[in-house]
C-alpha cells in the first residue's frame, strides 16, 4: 500500500459524524525538515551576503563610472573654452567657427555612437525603465551593449555643453550595471529577469543608486526612485536602495573632495552657504508660494511644447523628408543653432556665454546680490575665487567697455534657454531633462530674488533683527519648483536639500514644490508620461483615484479588435490559425469559452 493510499484511509478514518476532519499528523518520513538546519541557514547566510556585496559593488561602480565621466565632461567643455581663448582676439569669424565647429563635431560624434551601437541609449532612459518596471521586456535596453552606448555617447553630449543633464541616463546606466550584475553573481542566463521579484528589487536599487552618484543624494536618490519608477513600492527594498545609493554617494563625494586640491573636506554638490537663522521673512513667504504657481505653469508649457515638438518633427512631411532621410543633418542643424546662439561674442554675452550651461548653477545659488550697488554689505565681489560671496560677474553684467544690468542677462538666459532646452532634448543622442529645468528653475527664482532685493536693497528689520533679502534662496526655491513640476516629484526637495548641504530653506522650498507639483499635475502628464505617449510604450497610467471619469470607462474604447484568443476547447486548427494569422503576438488570452 502506497503512502497516498494510506493518508487517504486515515483521512476516512478520522472524520466525525458531521463530516469535519480531525487534523491529521503526517507520518515522520513527510514531515518538513527544520528551517533552522543548517543547510537552510548556510543557505540564507549566502544569500544575504550576495546581496550586501552585489548592492555595494553596484553603488561603487556607479560613483567610479559618474566620476570618470565628470572628469572627461570637464577636460572637454574646458577645451572648447582654450581653444575660444586662443583665436578670439584674432578674427571674429574664426572664433564663431571654432566655437560652433567644436560643439558640432561633439554632438555628431555622440549621435554616431547612439546610432550604430545601441540606439537604445538614446534619450533619457526613465520612461524605458518605468516601462521595464511595470513589466515589459523592452529588447536591449539592459545590455552591455546599451551600456558602452551610453556612457560614450553621454560624455559626449555633455562635454559638448549643450543644455542637456546627466541625471536621467545615470538612471538607466545605474539599471543596465545591476543587470549585468546580477548575471555575473547570479550566473543566471536570464539575468535579472529570471525572477520578477528580484528583478523589482534590484532595478529600483539601480534608479535610486544613478541619481545619488549624480547629485550626491542618497535619500533624495531613493524616494525619486519610488516616485518616478515605481507605483506600488515594497518596503522591503527600502534597505536595498538606501545601503548602494549610500554606498554610491560616500565614493562619488571623497573621489570629488580629492580631485580638487583646495578641499579639505567633502562638502554637498553645491554647498550653499545662508545662515541657518534669519533665512527668510514670514512675509516672504507668499513670494515663495507665487514662485510655486508660475512654476507649475511654466512646466506645463514646458511639457506641451517638448511633445508638440517631437510629433512636428514626426509628423511634419517636410521635416520627415530632410531629418529622417538624412539623419545626420538635424543634429548638424541643432548644434550649429544652440552653440551659435550662445557664443560669447554674439547673444552669448547677454546670457552668460562664457558660462557652461551646467556651472551656471554655482553662480545662481551664490549668497550675495548681483544688483547691489557699490558701497553695499551685501553686494557680490567681482573675484574668481571659492568664497561664497565671490563670482565673476564679468559673465554677466559685460566687461569694462560695455556694461549692462544683470535683469537682461538673467531675462535672456530665461527666455532663450527655455526653448533651446526643448530642441536640445529632441536630438537623437543621450541625454537628460532634469538638470536643464533645474537650472531654468533656478534663474527664474534668481530673477525674482533680485527683484525683491531692489526693493528692499538694505535689508528689513523685523522686531529687533535686520533681515537681509537673499535672492540665492530663491534661486533655490525656484529651481526645485520648477524641477518638481516638470518630473511631477516631491522628492526633488529632499534633492535640493542635499544638493545644498542646508535645511535653512525648508519651508520655502516644500511650499513651492508643492504648489508647482499640484499646479501642473492638473495641467499636464509629467515629461516622463509624455515620452512614453510619444514613443507608444506599452505602459498603463495611474487612474487617479478622485476622478470618476476614468472609472466609466470600458476596455472595449479603447482596445484592438478583433481580439485573438485562444479558448479551453479550441482545437489544433484553431491555435495553428491564431499563430498564423498573428505571427507577431508572443502571447494570447486564454478564455474559458468560444
Amino acid at each position: 500500500m502506497g503512502l497516498g493510499t494510506k493518508i487517504i484511509s486515515t483521512i476516512e478514518k478520522n472524520k466525525t459524524s458531521d463530516g469535519l476532519t480531525i487534523p491529521l499528523t503526517l507520518p515522520a518520513k513527510s514531515q518538513p525538515s527544520s528551517r533552522f538546519s543548517l543547510a537552510n541557514l548556510i543557505r540564507l547566510f549566502r544569500t544575504v551576503i550576495i546581496d550586501w556585496i552585489f548592492l555595494a559593488l553596484l553603488g561603487f561602480i556607479m560613483a567610479a563610472l559618474s566620476f570618470g565621466m565628470d572628469y572627461a565632461i570637464l577636460n572637454l567643455q574646458n577645451g572648447q573654452m582654450q581653444l575660444f581663448d586662443l583665436v578670439k582676439t584674432y578674427h571674429f569669424t574664426l572664433a564663431l567657427l571654432v566655437w560652433v565647429g567644436y560643439v558640432v563635431a561633439l554632438i555628431l560624434f555622440s549621435a554616431v555612437c547612439a546610432h550604430y551601437i545601441a540606439p537604445q541609449a538614446i534619450g533619457s532612459g526613465i520612461p524605458e525603465m518605468k516601462t521595464i518596471l511595470r513589466g515589459v521586456i523592452l529588447k536591449e535596453y539592459l545590455s552591455l551593449r546599451t551600456l558602452v552606448s551610453k556612457m560614450i555617447g553621454l560624455t559626449f553630449s555633455l562635454g559638448s555643453g549643450l543644455p542637456m543633464g546627466k541625471e536621467g541616463p545615470f538612471v538607466h546606466v545605474a539599471s543596465v550595471v545591476a543587470s549585468q550584475l546580477s548575471r555575473l553573481v547570479h550566473g543566471s542566463s536570464g539575468g535579472i529577469f529570471e525572477n520578477e521579484s528580484r528583478s523589482a528589487e534590484m532595478l529600483a536599487a539601480g534608479c535610486a543608486v544613478g541619481v545619488a552618484c549624480t547629485f550626491s543624494a542618497p535619500i533624495g536618490g531613493v524616494l525619486f526612485s519610488i516616485e518616478v519608477t515605481s507605483v506600488y513600492f515594497a518596503v522591503r527594498n527600502y534597505w536595498r536602495g538606501f545601503f548602494a545609493a549610500t554606498c554610491s554617494a560616500t565614493l562619488f563625494r571623497i573621489l570629488k573632495m580629492f580631485s580638487v586640491s583646495e578641499a579639505v573636506t567633502v562638502e554637498a554638490h553645491y554647498q550653499t552657504n545662508f545662515p541657518p537663522q534669519n533665512v527668510f521673512l514670514p512675509q516672504e513667504l507668499p513670494i515663495f508660494a507665487l514662485i510655486g504657481l508660475v512654476c507649475g505653469l511654466a512646466g506645463s508649457l514646458f511639457v506641451y511644447l517638448h511633445r508638440r515638438t517631437v510629433l512636428f518633427l514626426r509628423r511634419n512631411a517636410l521635416a520627415k523628408m530632410i531629418f529622417q532621410k538624412y539623419w545626420l543633418i538635424y543634429p548638424i542643424f541643432v548644434a550649429t543653432l544652440i552653440s551659435s546662439l550662445s557664443f560669447p561674442m554674439g547673444l552669448g554675452q547677454f546670457m552668460g556665454g562664457e558660462e557652461r550651461f551646467s556651472q551656471t548653477m554655482k553662480d545662481f545659488f551664490v549668497n550675495c546680490a548681483w544688483t547691489a550697488e557699490e558701497g553695499n554689505f551685501y553686494r557680490c565681489q567681482n573675484l574668481t575665487t571659492t568664497n561664497s560671496t565671490s563670482i565673476n560677474m564679468n559673465h554677466w553684467t559685460g566687461y569694462d567697455g560695455y556694461k549692462f544690468s544683470p535683469y537682461i542677462s538673467l531675462g535672456t538666459f530665461q527666455i532663450v534657454y527655455f526653448f533651446l532646452s526643448i530642441l536640445a532634448s529632441t536630438l537623437p543622442v543621450p541625454s537628460g531633462i532634469f538638470m536643464p529645468v533645474f537650472v531654468l528653475g533656478a534663474v527664474f527664482g534668481r530673477l525674482v530674488g533680485e527683484f525683491v532685493f531692489f526693493l528692499y536693497p538694505n535689508g528689513v528689520i523685523y522686531g529687533d533683527i535686520l533681515f537681509v533679502i537673499r535672492p540665492g534662496v530663491y534661486a533655490v526655491v525656484g529651481a526645485a519648483a520648477f524641477c518638481g513640476a516638470v518630473t511631477h516629484t516631491v522628492s526633488v526637495a529632499v534633492i535640493v536639500f542635499e544638493l545644498t548641504g542646508q535645511l535653512c530653506h525648508l519651508l520655502p522650498v516644500m511650499i513651492a514644490v508643492l504648489i508647482a507639483n499640484a499646479t501642473a499635475s492638473y495641467l499636464q502628464p509629467s515629461i516622463y508620461d509624455s515620452i512614453i505617449r510619444i514613443k507608444n510604450l506599452p505602459y498603463l497610467p495611474d487612474i487617479p483615484h478622485t476622478t470618476s471619469l476614468y472609472h466609466q470607462m470600458l476596455i472595449e474604447q479603447f482596445m484592438i479588435t478583433p481580439v485573438v484568443y485562444i479558448g479551453k476547447d479550441s482545437t489544433i486548427g484553431d491555435v495553428k490559425r491564431a499563430l498564423e494569422s498573428k505571427k507577431r503576438i508572443r502571447a494570447f488570452p486564454l478564455v474559458d469559452s468560444l
